[in-house]
């Protein structure tokens, strides 16, 4: 088996199951939250959005809270070199897609039995 190929960690199919249903959920509460934003005539031009994103400290603190554990979740894919060059369809689905969905993805995907 190729190092390549090895999974990060060994765990079971109810396990893999359960990353699967979170990053599935992960895509689609955020995005209803999303569409509903965009719907109402919100946009991603960056006054608009950031204004939005840090509109009071609440908003602020969990705008920072996702933006830094993202980035931290993009550092350790860059970290892990194991997973070779496949691994990087994770950072851009972290910032354009979301990182509640990233995050479990990228473990269902490093998880996967070795073929």
């Amino acid at each position: 088996m190729n190092r390549r190929d090895a999974p990060a960690v060994h765990v079971g199919p109810a396990l893999r199951a359960l990353l699967l249903v979170l990053a599935l959920v992960g895509l689609v509460l955020p995005w209803w939250f999303n569409l509903r934003y965009f719907a109402g005539g919100g946009g991603v031009a960056p006054g608009a959005f950031f204004g939005a994103a840090f509109a009071n400290p609440l908003t602020t603190a969990i705008t920072l809270d996702v933006y830094l554990a993202a980035l931290g979740f993009c550092v350790g894919v860059a970290l892990d070199r194991q997973a070779g060059a496949r691994r990087w369809w994770a950072p851009p689905l972290t910032f354009l897609v979301g990182l509640s969905f990233a995050l479990p993805a990228y473990l269902w995907w490093r998880t996967a039995p070795p073929r």
